[in-house]
């Protein structure tokens, strides 16, 4: 997939990998360049029919980009919690990973502001972030121009200290206590970083997916 998207625009957000800068957020906020350019590429992956768990499917025209677009303040938001959501991935935090993205799906939802299209790009922008951030997403030069793919492959290996871990937690616990209620217990995190079990994780967003941690944000079933 060739996109037209500077290096400088990945390596930008990619540096929130450096797991000590995930506070404070407005410390690391992109340039609003770099926010456009990344929702497009965000745009670029969204899905032209996406299946909800009760079965409805939300069919996306890719022909009305700019009815489906959420404001830019809404975009860095969006692209702030994935990247915590990345952090929450790389340390090993299953749980918390899981319920900040339920918690900023259920926020835009309460906002009664977005069609179901929208929901659906804003949910893409999350899983877009997270991929750049765990290494699923690279440029690779060919030809002499710069290509942005989604690498299949196992990404570099990232570690996260227990202090680190500590941190993204908290973060997130915060965030999520902060915003709609959810019917959702944060299993403790052992000794070395695994998570507990945890209770079942049912929350209250009707358009976030059940599913495994690396893909927490990813659609359903897109077509």
């Amino acid at each position: 997939m060739r996109m037209t998207i500077r290096a400088g625009v990945i390596g930008a957000l990619a540096a929130g990998t450096t797991l000590s800068v995930v506070l404070p957020a407005s410390a690391q906020e992109l340039s609003e360049k770099s926010v456009r350019s990344f929702m497009e590429y965000a745009w670029s992956l969204t899905p032209q029919q996406f299946s909800k768990q009760d079965g409805t499917v939300i069919v996306i025209d890719k022909k009305k980009k700019d009815e489906v677009m959420v404001p830019i303040d809404v975009a860095r938001e969006v692209i702030r919690v994935g990247r915590i959501s990345a952090h929450a991935q790389i340390c090993g935090l299953t749980d918390h990973q899981i319920i900040n993205h339920r918690s900023l799906m259920k926020r835009e939802e309460e906002k009664k502001n977005w069609s179901d299209q929208q929901m659906v790009y804003i949910n893409q922008l999350h899983l877009t972030t997270v991929m750049l951030l765990t290494g699923k997403i690279r440029l690779v030069e060919k030809d002499g121009d710069k290509e942005v793919v989604i690498d299949d492959g196992k990404s570099a290996t990232q570690t996260c200290t227990e202090e680190q871990r500590n941190k993204v937690r908290d973060v997130i616990v915060a965030y999520v206590e902060s915003g709609p209620n959810f019917k959702v217990k944060v299993a403790p995190v052992q000794a070395g970083g695994a998570p507990a079990a945890a209770p079942d994780q049912t929350a209250t967003g009707s358009t976030v997916p059940k599913t495994t941690p690396a893909a927490a944000a990813a659609p359903e079933k897109a077509e």
